[in-house]
C-alpha cells in the first residue's frame, strides 16, 4: 500500500498495516463492524437509545457517546476486567471521550431529535493502535446505524444522512530516528515519539494527540508525521468506503 523510502539519512515508511473492514459482523446487529488493522482486531457496534443526558433535555438535540474496553486476554498478558476493579482506568475513560468527540464531530446532532447514540468498541486483540481502530472501526457501524434507520423511516430518506463527513484515525511515530506509520505495539513500545492522529475525510483535523517520551521534537518532525498519517487516513477512508459498498 505504499513505500519505504530513504530520506535524508532517515527511514519513511508509508504503508498501513493489512486492513479488513466487516460492517454487520454481529448476525443480530447490522450496525456493527469487526476491523482488522494488522493484529489489532476490535469489534465496534452502535445502537440508539430514546432519551439524552440532563443537559440535552427540551433541546431538540442528540448525543453520540462511545465505551471502549479490552478483553482480558486481548493482550500477552491477562488483563483484570475493569468491572472486577469497579472502576475505569483513566487511559479507559481517556479512550472512549476521544472515540465519542471523533463521532460527534462528523454526526448533525440536530438531525435525529433526543436520542442517544451509544458507541462500543471492545479490544479482541491488541498489536498498537487500539484507539485508532476503535475510531475507525466505529465510524462504520455508525454508517450503519444511520443507514438502517433512514431505510426503516426513521429518520427522513428524502433529507441528507445525519452524516456529515467520514472519520478515521491512525497512529504514526518516530522509532530509531525513522517515521513509521500504523505503528505496532513493539515500535510503540521504543518510538522516541509517538502521535495519535484523528482526522475527516475532508482533510480536516479532530484531534492531534503528540508526546516525546525523551528528547523533544521539531515542528518540521510534527510537519512529517502529519502528513504521512494524513495519507495513512486517505486510505483508511477509501477501506471504509469500500466496506460499505459506496
Amino acid at each position: 500500500m505504499g513505500n519505504t523510502i530513504l530520506l535524508s539519512e532517515r527511514i519513511i515508511r508509508d504503508q498501513i498495516r493489512t486492513v479488513e473492514i466487516i460492517p454487520g459482523f454481529l448476525s443480530h446487529l447490522k450496525s456493527s463492524s469487526l476491523i482488522k488493522m494488522g493484529n489489532t482486531h476490535v469489534l465496534c457496534t452502535a445502537i440508539m437509545e430514546d432519551r439524552v443526558p440532563p443537559f440535552l433535555k427540551n433541546t431538540g438535540k442528540g448525543w453520540v457517546t462511545a465505551e471502549y474496553g479490552m478483553l482480558p486476554l486481548s493482550s500477552p498478558n491477562r488483563i483484570d476486567r475493569e468491572a472486577v476493579k469497579g472502576k475505569q482506568t483513566g487511559r479507559t475513560h481517556e479512550i472512549q471521550r476521544l472515540i465519542g468527540r471523533s463521532m460527534r464531530a462528523v454526526v448533525d446532532m440536530n438531525s435525529f431529535g433526543e436520542k442517544t447514540i451509544k458507541i462500543d468498541c471492545d479490544v479482541i486483540q491488541a498489536d498498537g493502535g487500539t484507539r485508532c481502530a476503535s475510531i475507525t472501526g466505529a465510524f462504520v457501524a455508525l454508517y450503519e446505524l444511520f443507514r438502517q434507520m433512514q431505510e426503516n423511516g426513521e429518520i427522513d430518506d428524502k433529507k441528507a444522512s445525519p452524516i456529515k463527513d467520514f472519520v478515521a484515525a491512525i497512529s504514526v511515530g518516530i522509532v530509531n530516528n525513522n517515521f513509521l506509520l500504523d505503528i505496532n505495539y513493539e515500535e510503540d513500545s521504543t518510538a522516541d515519539v509517538d502521535v495519535n492522529l484523528v482526522m475527516t475525510g475532508s482533510g480536516k483535523v479532530i484531534e492531534i494527540q503528540g508526546t516525546s517520551e525523551g528528547e523533544p521534537f521539531s515542528l518540521d518532525d510534527l510537519d512529517e508525521l502529519i502528513r504521512l498519517g494524513s495519507a495513512g487516513i486517505k486510505q483508511l477512508i477509501e477501506i471504509q468506503k469500500q466496506s460499505l459498498a459506496l
